[in-house]
Order: C-alpha cells, then sequence, then structure tokens
C-alpha cells in the first residue's frame, strides 16, 4: 500500500513545507487519508498527518582529546516526531508536531542536544494576509523551526538528536524571483523531563532574510540578523552581548557547476566593549550528471574571525549563531569561529539508491590569541598562551542508503588526528574516532 504513494512522496527538512492538498482527488488508501484527510465538501479544509521514528547508534572514543579522560562511550538515541497540520480554507493553517528524544548509555549523561523526553516542537498559526496570482504573504505566529541559506548561522540542526525551535511571529513574501522573511523570535531553554522547557517572552533573535533567484544558476541572498544574550562565553571572558550581523551570499546548487560562496560581517558590544568579527566561506563543486553515478567533487574552505587580542576592549570572535551542527562532519570536533579550514570532498551514488561520500577537512586558528570553540559556537578550549596554529585533521566517510521513501540507512566514520595546538595545551593527548549508525523511518 505504501509503494502506490512513493512517486509523490515529498519529505522535507522542514516538515511543515510539505503539501498534500494535491492527493484531494487521488485513490483514498489507509495512508493517503493518512495525509490528506478531507473535512469539508470543497476539500479546501482538511488535516495532513506525519511522523518520525529515528534510532542511532554511536560509538565516541576521545571526543575531548583526552582533556577530561572520557575515553570510550557508546550511547543509544531515539528521537520520536508526530505532527498535524489543519487547512482552514485557503487562509488559515494550523501546525503543531510534538517531540521524544532520548538517551541512553553516556557515562557523561544526556548533551544538550541528546534528550527531552516530550516537548511541543512546532506550533503555529498561517494567517494568509494577502494572496495574488504569483505573490503571497504569510504571517506565522507561534513556535517554529527556521533553517536559512546553507545553514551557517541559522539551521533547524537535524544533525543532533534534538532539533532546534523558536517562540515568535515570521512574515513572509513570495514570489516567482523573490523571498522575503522578516522574524522576531526568543530562544527557549531545554530540560529533559516532559514538556518543562522553559518559554521566553525575551527576543533573542531578530532579522530579514531575503533571497533573490536573480537568473539561471544565479541566486543571491542577503540578510541581517541581530542577537542579544546574556552572559555569553568567549576565550575573551563572560559578558552579555548584543550582536549585528549582515551576510550577503550567491549560490548554485543545480547540476554542473555548483558553488556557494557567503560572507559575514559582526559589530554590537559584548559588555563595555565592542564586537568586530567577520567569516566567509567559498564553496565550489562540479557535479558530473552524464557519468555514471553522478560524481560530485568538492572542496570548501571556510576563515572565520578570532579574538586578535585579549583585553583591549574589542571582541574578534565571530559569532555563528545557531549553525548547522554537521557543517564540518559527522561528528564535528571544531565550531565556526576562530577557525580557518579546508575542506575537500567526492560523493558519488555507487547505486542508484546508496551514495557514498569520502571527505578530509583540516582546521587552523584564525588567531594565536583565541581558542577554539564548539560546533554550537560555545566556548571549548583557551589559547592557554600556545603558539600554535594548527588544531588538527579529520578523515570521515558517509554511507547513505534509501532503503525505499520511508526508510533510509546512514552510516558514517570519523577519524580525528590532533594537530599541534591540541598537543600543546592536553597533556597526554589524544586522537578521536567516532562511529554512528542511523536507522530512520517517516511518513
Amino acid at each position: 500500500m505504501l509503494a502506490k504513494f512513493s512517486h509523490a512522496q515529498n519529505f522535507r527538512l522542514l516538515r511543515y513545507d510539505e503539501d498534500y492538498s494535491a492527493l484531494k482527488d487521488s485513490a483514498r488508501t489507509l495512508y493517503h487519508r493518512l495525509k490528506y484527510l478531507p473535512l469539508s465538501k470543497s476539500g479546501r479544509t482538511f488535516l495532513s498527518f506525519g511522523g518520525e521514528a529515528r534510532l542511532e547508534g554511536d560509538r565516541a572514543q576521545n571526543e575531548d582529546w583526552g582533556g577530561r579522560g572520557v575515553g570510550i562511550q557508546v550511547f543509544l538515541l531515539q528521537r520520536y516526531q508526530l505532527h498535524a497540520d489543519l487547512h482552514v480554507g485557503e487562509r488559515v493553517r494550523i501546525f503543531g508536531q510534538l517531540r521524544s528524544g532520548l538517551e541512553n548509555g553516556r557515562k557523561t549523561g544526556p548533551r544538550l542536544i541528546d534528550e527531552d523526553q516530550l516537548s511541543v516542537q512546532n506550533l503555529f498559526v498561517d494567517l494568509i494576509a494577502y494572496k495574488g496570482q504569483t505573490e503571497k504573504i504569510t504571517v506565522r505566529l507561534g513556535r517554529q523551526e527556521l533553517q536559512y541559506g546553507s545553514g551557517r548561522l541559522i539551521d533547524v540542526q537535524e544533525g543532533p538528536n534534538l532539533r532546534l525551535y523558536f517562540d515568535g511571529v515570521k512574515v513572509a513574501y513570495s514570489s516567482a524571483k523573490l523571498k522575503v522573511d522578516g522574524f522576531v523570535m526568543a530562544n527557549g531553554g531545554i530540560k529533559t523531563g516532559m514538556f518543562d522547557n522553559p518559554v521566553s517572552r525575551k527576543a533573542s533573535l531578530w532579522g530579514v532574510y531575503s533571497t533573490w533567484y536573480a537568473a539561471n544558476k544565479v541566486n543571491i541572498d542577503m540578510s541581517y540578523l541581530g542577537i542579544r544574550r546574556a552572559d555569553a562565553s568567549f576565550d575573551e571572558g563572560i559578558a552579555d552581548e548584543l550582536r549585528h550581523t549582515v551576510v550577503a551570499r550567491f549560490w548554485n546548487l543545480g547540476g554542473g557547476l555548483l558553488y556557494n560562496l557567503e560572507t559575514s560581517y559582526q559589530f554590537g558590544s559584548f559588555g563595555k566593549g565592542k564586537i568586530r568579527a567577520w567569516g566567509g566561506s567559498a564553496d565550489i563543486g562540479y557535479k558530473f550528471g552524464n557519468l555514471k553515478g553522478s560524481p560530485t567533487l568538492n572542496l570548501r574552505s571556510d576563515l572565520v574571525s578570532g579574538d586578535g587580542k585579549k583585553g583591549d576592549g574589542r571582541l574578534g570572535t565571530m559569532n555563528g549563531l545557531y549553525p548547522n551542527g554537521g557543517y564540518f562532519g559527522v561528528y564535528p570536533q571544531a565550531g565556526p569561529a576562530n577557525l580557518m579550514s579546508l575542506h575537500p570532498s567526492v560523493a558519488w551514488n555507487p547505486a542508484g539508491n546508496v551514495r557514498l561520500s569520502l571527505e578530509m577537512v583540516c582546521y587552523w586558528r584564525q588567531s594565536l590569541e583565541d581558542g577554539i570553540y564548539r560546533p554550537s559556537g560555545a566556548f571549548n578550549l583557551s589559547s592557554s598562551g600556545s603558539a600554535r596554529r594548527y588544531i588538527g585533521t579529520t578523515y570521515m566517510t558517509m554511507v547513505i542508503w534509501n532503503i525505499n521513501p520511508y526508510l533510509n540507512y546512514i552510516f558514517g566514520a570519523q577519524y580525528f588526528d590532533t594537530g599541534d595546538y591540541i598537543d600543546d595545551i592536553i597533556h597526554q593527548h589524544k586522537n578521536g574516532f567516532f562511529v554512528a549508525s542511523q536507522l530512520a523511518f517517516k511518513f
């Protein structure tokens, strides 16, 4: 019965982006009724249900490079999500989604990205304020996920067990050539129990993000993003942070030549001092669509500022805001702050439903006066007066097997060879080795 719907299935990263109204006149199988349940004679008022079950087994060896003596950790992650999507005519929509994230086996206990027994992931109302032939203005109120651009600054963070969400309001304009979103959001905290996550009413993220589809294979993103954080932690110290980010991105992710060029500049205040930071990424590749397996060669380079001098009243460390947790690999060890990286990769499809990738990432500190940061942007290790720049090298491979339209399997392995900076500041430093095996079902 599921196979009858395989050609129409289109799961999206943000599940609320899926549209099943085309099933109005389809055969009424059980699965079709789950995806499209009419509540009016016209069919314009309808319900749609969906969900996910994801099981992941991880083995992490020396994830702290031996600094805290954690050693080997073997643990299990589970994620369950269930959503309902109610469309009331063509002007009103209500989307709700529950999530459960569970962790078992970590000797040091669950991380913030691992466990939340039961909570609300999405709960918002869409009001279509204007709808023309090719244009639309939507007002979205409530709890919602956000994802923009390549995920370097705002991403839903699909890789970790718990995805990010925000509470607030978004106004979205869309047409054939242009999309513009304006939003004001609060970022809630996470507790591991049931429906116990704190809710904040203080704006901590706001901005405007636009995408212009300028021409064939030419797309331009322009954005302004603002954040406010209390007691933000950097190698410079701990203080309240108010930061503004302006971003420009030029990209094409279609066939043939692939490119993603992104640059950003940040200013604001850190305690009584100023913020002046910057970052950039160049991602160039080519997909050989005429060759068997459509091999893709890619080279990415990142240059992200660190703090130039401690105690000078100016913080130069780039803040990655809410970045994609897996931007630098299967089990990333460094985040987009005080970083220079070089990232070659190759990927191809040895079978139609199997994709294999091989990658290497080399990391350096951009500033010797600053330490290194986690993938989330949280402060990790101080510079400790080290004159060494090289952080280390990651070697990784990943296999993605789309078993059928609803079930997929991912295996990833990663080896981290510590560089002279890690060797310099961590006594009895050790290389890291990570293996992850994940099976996911969606409907």
